[in-house]
């Protein structure tokens, strides 16, 4: 008698054979759980999914999981923001991508991944955590209400994917955890054999998910034949201000950069905006609410040109930043800006710790096979674009896996580097976190 993980290896088995062209009966009754149906360009990729459906997460660990987000976020910051410019990254789409990973990985290798998502008190209670985090995040999208009564849409997606190597028996197991705490599905494609073919169909799926803002995630030459999965998470973001900002009031001003020159930016204005005001030593931190109140934007301001202080401080807690500001009427002085950052998190997460994964990794709950699989390189890439009317941003991460008080006004003038923050206002999820050296760059 064939059982369940038996189907699934033969049925991948099938695939291999036929070339891309069989048709696999092991879908759930949704098409392609948390994300949107396959353009036209990428037909032909087969779909590999659980039949167990999504569950709906345990929204009890959710601050425990946000907790370990800030870590996170903080860690990768410290790492990735040595180098002088601007930086954006999503350490929401990081840790999404890598908890997906954690299913399928055990011993000293899950052991790390926990610590650096700080996820060890838990143990594989955190993916409930997870899942009901990101449930709440794709909620907090759709139509909402500013105080002035008008009415705006806010965007706001997430999506998940798994791409595997056409041939393998991935386990049972893994897949059901997959869809049940990511409404997760595996698309098996021929990285040995086709691998560019491969790259860009992972990159195709990433742009369309992303509105076209997140372009070749995967460089060239970051995959290879023994490249055997590839597991990717997608967020996008296109948010307007609860108050936008007057175009009529946007002029140009100096912007002083860490080094004492100045550039002209265009700094827009909002004379009377209702936001919140944290301070601490050193720095101030005003808080922007999108439409709906749901999300904002925290913007960190040190008193002076130098940075350095403020980043410390995010590397070590984002909480002082966006947890601790008081509703206070902001005359707000902010430049726009626009960019792209993309990097390799390989060296930023084995210096906070997870090294196992990437070189004598035990990722054997992922397949039925005997298969030396390890996470060869970690690559992510953010944008952001902030004007009057709101801000659009967007982030992936691609995990690559191979073989071996009373209100006043407060003038808030954003003319020097700034630290930004976008989270969600009841558990301060960090969804964008980034730095502005040169609003012009």
């Amino acid at each position: 008698m064939i059982d369940r993980r038996d189907t699934l290896r033969l049925g991948l088995l099938a695939l291999a054979v036929l070339g891309g062209t069989g048709t696999l009966a092991a879908c759930t009754g949704q098409e392609d759980p948390g994300s949107e149906p396959v353009p036209d360009e990428l037909d032909g990729i087969e779909l590999v999914s659980s039949d167990v459906e999504r569950a709906a997460g345990d929204g009890s660990l959710v601050p425990d999981v946000v907790a370990g987000l800030h870590g996170l976020a903080g860690g990768l910051y410290r790492t990735l923001a040595t180098e002088p410019g601007n930086v954006v990254l999503s350490p929401y789409s990081v840790l999404v991508a890598l908890g997906m990973t954690l299913t399928g990985a055990a011993g000293r290798t899950a052991e790390e991944m926990r610590d650096v998502l700080g996820a060890s008190d838990l143990g594989d209670r955190w993916h409930k955590g997870a899942n009901a985090l990101t449930s709440y995040v794709d909620g907090l999208a759709g139509e909402q209400g500013r105080a002035d009564g008008s009415k705006a849409e806010l965007e706001l997606a997430t999506a998940n994917q798994v791409f595997g190597q056409q041939g393998v028996g991935w386990s049972a197991d893994f897949l059901d955890l997959l869809a049940k705490e990511y409404g997760a599905a595996l698309r098996a494609v021929d990285f040995e054999g086709a691998t560019e073919q491969a790259r860009t169909r992972v990159n195709d799926w990433v742009e369309q998910q992303t509105n076209d803002r997140i372009v070749d995630l995967l460089p060239e030459g970051s995959l290879d034949p023994s490249t055997r999965m590839v597991l990717v998470n997608a967020i996008y973001l296109k948010a307007p201000w609860e108050q936008p900002f007057e175009e009529g009031l946007t002029a140009a001003g100096d912007f002083r950069r860490a080094d004492g020159t100045t550039v002209q930016v265009d700094l827009m204005r909002n004379p009377m905006l209702s936001g919140a005001l944290a301070t601490g030593d050193g720095w101030r931190a005003a808080t922007v609410p999108y439409a709906g109140r749901g999300l904002a934007m925290t913007v960190v301001l040190p008193d002076g040109p130098d940075l350095t202080q403020v980043e410390e401080q995010a590397a070590r807690d984002l909480a002082p930043f966006i947890g601790s500001g008081q509703p206070t009427n902001l005359d707000l002085h902010l430049p726009r800006w626009s960019f792209r950052f993309g990097s390799s998190l390989k060296d930023a997460l084995q210096q906070l710790g997870m090294e196992a994964a990437f070189g004598d990794a035990d990722f054997r709950p992922m397949t039925d096979e005997d298969l030396d699989l390890y996470v060869d390189d970690v690559f992510h890439q953010g944008f952001i674009a902030v004007d009057e009317e709101g801000t659009e941003a967007a982030a992936a991460t691609a995990v690559v896996m191979a073989e071996t008080s009373a209100p006043v006004t407060v003038e808030v003038k954003v003319d020097r580097p700034f630290l930004f923050v976008i989270h969600d206002l009841e558990h301060g999820t960090p969804l964008f976190l980034g730095r502005v050296a040169d609003p012009t760059a």
